[in-house]
C-alpha cells in the first residue's frame, strides 16, 4: 500500500530515530525511486548507522551554542515572535546556558515555564535545580533511557564506569581505558591487545552519543572526553539500580558484599560517612576510588584491584602490602629523596602504577625488573637502577609500553634489551642528580642505543646539562616507528633537524623548545618531513631565517606554533601552499613573522582554503595597533 501511494509522485519521508541497519534494509524496499528529487531524511544517535546509511551525506548535529540554545528557549517559552521580559532574561539566559546545548534539555525546561508564571523566585528555583526536574519528566527520560537500553552488555558496563566521575570533570580518555582493563570489563578480541580493544570502546560510545570529546591531542587522537549532566544523571540512576559500584553520592549504604566503592565529593552526599568505621565492612571490595582528601584505611581491603585516590597522601609502607593490585594512582608521602620498598615485585598483578609526590624523586630498587606485568609507569620522577646482569626472561619487562618523567636513564644494553615494547618515553636529564664524576656529554648515557627501541612511538627528552651532539642524533635518526618527539635543551643543529630528524618516515609531531636547537638559519628540503601534521618550534631565540629550498615540504602539514621568536624576519611563503594546512599560531613574535603569515593566509584564502587561519597574541601597546588593523576572518589578533 506504501509502494502504490508512492508510485509517480514526488514525496519527502521523515524517519526519526532509526536504530539498526536491519530495521533500514526492510523498509527501504516500500519507497520507489521516481526520479523525480523525492528525499528521504533519517535521524539516529548511532554515527555509525549514519555513515553507513548516507556515506559522505551525512550531517552531525552538534551541540547548539548560547545563542541558539537562548533564541530556542525564548521561542519555546514565548513562542514565536514573543520575547524575554527584562527583569527575566538574566536568569533566563543562565538557565537555556545550564541545559549545556542539548536541545532536549531546553525543550523540556522551556516547556515547564511556559506553563507556569513568570515569577522570578520560581525560575531561580528552575536555575538551581535544573537537572533534576529534567529527568523527572518521563518522556525524557525514556528518550534517554532507549540509548542505554540498545548499547551491548559489554558496553554498558564501560558506561557506568564513568559514574565515578564528578559531574562536568574532563576525563583523561588512555586513564579511563587503563581502568576499564584494569577493572576487568573488556571482551577480549582476537588479534588486539586489550588496550586497542578499549580504544574502540571509546570510539563506540562517542559514536553513540554517550561520551563527548573534550579535546583531541596532536595525532587527532581522543585526549579528553565528558559525559552530558543527563547522561551522568541517568548512569547514576542504572548503577544505583543495578549496584554497579556503591557511594554515599548514590545514598547507599556500604555493605560487606560491594566490590566497587566510589566517593566523589562528601559535600553532595545524603550521608557523612566516617571510613574509618565504615569500609572495613567491606573487605570484599575489589575497587576503590575517591575524589576527596581522606586516606581510606586500606588495610581493610585485602583483594584491593583498583586504587585510585590523589587527594591524600599515602604512607609508602601501606600502599605496597596490596598485593592484588592491578591500577595504583594516588599521592605518597615522601622524603625529598626516597626508595620504593624492595618488596614493590610483589605487586605481581600490577599494570599500572601513577604516584604523585612533592620535592626530589623516587628511586625505584632492582626487584622493579621482576614486575612482568607492568605496562604504565608515570612517577613524579622516577630514577630506575641498573638491571642485574643476568642471562632470561627473569628481569625483562616485555608488557612495559610507556614510562614518563624518568632521571638519568642509561640506554646500556641491558636496558634496552629489557624493554623491548617501549611505545612512549618521557625523560628528565639534571645535572643536580649526576652520580659522582657523571656528565652527559660522556659516552656512558649510550644515546646512540635509542636506535634499538624499534617500537618506540613518543619520545621527549629534556636537558639540563651539556649534550654529546653526535650520540644523541645517532639515536634519533634511528628511530624509525617514531611518531612524536619534543627536545628541550638538546642543543642540536638545524642540519640535525633537516636532514636526521627529517628523515624519519612515520614522525608526525615535532616540537623543538627552549634551546633544542642552537643556529640562526634553518633550510628544510624537498622529501623531508613527509608524515609531519604538527610543527612547533618554542622559544628559539637565535632563529631568524628559515628558508625552503623546494616548494613541496612539509606536504602534510595541519598545525605550525611558533612561541617567542623574536628574530624571525618571515614564515617562508611556500606554507601558503600547503593544502592541509589549517592552523598557524604565532605567539610574542616579531612584526615581521605576523605580517608574513598575514600574507600566507591570503595565499590559502585564494586556493580555496577556507577552514584555514592565523592566530596571532601580542603584547600590549601601541606599536601593536598596526598589526590589529590586519585582523580579518581568517586573521584573528589577540
Amino acid at each position: 500500500m506504501v509502494y502504490k501511494s508512492l508510485s509517480g509522485r514526488r514525496y519527502l519521508i521523515v524517519m526519526d530515530d532509526m536504530w539498526s541497519i536491519e530495521a533500514w534494509n526492510k523498509l527501504k524496499l516500500f519507497f520507489p525511486n521516481n526520479n523525480n528529487e523525492s528525499r528521504i531524511v533519517l535521524t539516529t544517535r548511532l554515527s555509525n548507522l549514519a555513515l553507513r546509511i548516507s556515506g559522505s551525506r551525512g550531517l552531525r548535529m552538534n551541540f547548539l551554542e548560547e545563542k541558539k540554545s537562548w533564541d530556542l528557549f525564548c521561542k519555546i517559552v514565548f513562542g514565536e515572535g514573543g520575547g524575554c521580559p527584562p527583569e527575566l532574561e538574566e536568569i533566563g539566559k543562565t538557565i537555556a546556558k545550564n541545559c549545556k546545548g542539548l536541545p532536549l534539555s531546553v525543550i523540556v525546561i522551556g516547556g515547564l515555564l511556559a506553563k507556569s508564571g513568570k515569577a522570578r523566585d520560581y525560575w531561580e528555583y528552575i536555575a538551581e535545580n535544573l537537572s533534576s526536574i529534567v529527568n523527572l519528566e518521563e518522556n525524557c527520560v525514556r528518550i534517554l533511557y532507549m540509548s542505554y537500553k540498545e548499547l551491548p552488555i559489554h558496553l554498558k558496563s564501560c558506561f557506568l564506569y564513568m559514574g565515578v566521575y564528578p559531574e562536568d570533570r574532563r576525563i583523561r580518555a588512555s586513564r579511563l581505558r587503563k581502568l576499564w582493563v584494569a577493572e576487568g570489563l573488556l571482551k577480549p578480541i582476537s588479534g588486539k591487545s586489550l588496550e586497542e580493544v578499549a580504544e574502540e570502546y571509546t570510539k563506540d560510545l562517542i559514536d553513540r552519543n554517550l561520551m563527548m570529546i573534550d579535546r583531541l591531542g596532536c595525532k587527532g587522537k581522543i585526549k579528553f572526553c565528558k559525559m552530558h549532566d543527563l547522561l551522568r544523571d541517568l548512569c547514576l540512576r542504572e548503577t544505583k539500580k543495578e549496584r554497579f559500584f556503591c557511594g554515599p553520592e548514590l545514598g547507599q549504604d556500604i555493605s560487606s558484599v560491594q566490590r566497587r566503592i566510589a566517593v566523589l565529593d562528601q559535600r553532595t552526599s545524603k550521608k557523612k560517612y566516617d571510613f574509618s568505621k565504615v569500609l572495613h565492612l567491606a573487605p570484599l571490595a575489589r575497587s576503590w576510588t575517591c575524589d576527596f582528601e581522606k586516606a581510606a584505611p586500606l588495610a581493610s581491603f585485602r583483594l584491593l584491584r583498583v586504587l585510585n585516590h590523589y587527594g591524600t597522601e599515602y604512607p609508602i609502607e601501606v600502599i605496597f602490602k596490596q598485593a592484588n593490585l592491578r591500577y595504583l594512582a594516588c599521592s605518597l608521602d615522601v622524603s625529598l629523596i626516597y626508595r620504593f620498598p624492595s618488596c614493590m615485585h610483589l605487586l605481581w598483578n600490577l599494570q599500572t602504577l601513577i604516584v604523585k609526590h612533592d620535592g626530589g624523586i623516587l628511586n625505584a630498587p632492582i626487584e622493579i625488573w621482576k614486575m612482568h606485568q607492568l605496562k604504565h609507569v608515570d612517577v613524579s620522577s622516577l630514577r630506575l637502577p641498573d638491571p642485574p646482569i643476568a642471562t632470561g626472561d627473569l628481569f625483562v619487562l616485555p608488557n612495559l609500553q610507556k614510562m614518563c618523567n624518568i632521571i638519568n636513564l642509561k640506554f646500556s644494553e641491558q636496558v634496552v634489551e629489557r624493554i623491548p615494547n617501549i611505545k612512549k618515553l618521557t625523560l628528565n636529564y639534571h645535572h643536580h642528580y649526576y652520580d659522582a664524576d657523571d656528565d652527559l656529554s660522556s659516552p656512558q648515557y649510550c644515546f646512540e642505543n635509542l636506535g634499538c627501541l624499534q617500537k618506540l612511538e613518543y619520545l621527549d627528552c629534556r636537558f639540563l646539562g651539556n649534550v654529546r651532539r653526535r650520540y644523541l642524533v645517532k639515536g634519533l635518526s634511528m628511530l624509525h616507528s617514531l611518531n612524536k618527539l619534543s627536545l628541550e635543551n638538546s642543543h642540536l643543529q638545524w642540519e640535525d633537524i633537516t636532514t636526521k630528524i627529517g628523515s624519519l618516515p612515520l614522525l608526525q609531531v615535532l616540537k623543538l623548545g627552549y634551546h633544542s636547537v642552537t643556529g640562526p638559519m634553518w633550510e628544510t628540503y624537498d622529501g623531508q618531513f613527509s608524515c609531519m601534521k604538527f610543527l612547533q618550534i618554542n622559544n628559539i631565540h637565535d632563529l631568524e631565517y628559515w628558508t625552503v629550498a623546494e616548494s613541496s615540504h612539509f606536504p602534510c602539514l595541519k598545525r605550525l606554533g611558533l612561541v617567542g621568536l623574536s628574530k624571525l624576519k618571515e614564515i617562508p611563503s611556500s606554507f601558503g601552499e600547503i593544502q592541509t594546512l589549517e592552523l598557524i599560531e604565532l605567539t610574542f613574535c616579531s612584526d615581521s613573522a605576523v605580517i608574513s603569515a598575514k600574507e600566507i593566509a591570503e595565499q590559502q584564502e585564494e586556493f580555496g582554503n577556507q577552514d584555514f587561519r592565523v592566530q596571532v597574541y601580542i603584547h600590549g601597546g601601541k606599536r601593536n595597533s598596526e598589526l590589529k588593523s590586519l585582523a580579518s576572518h581568517n586573521f584573528r589578533v589577540f
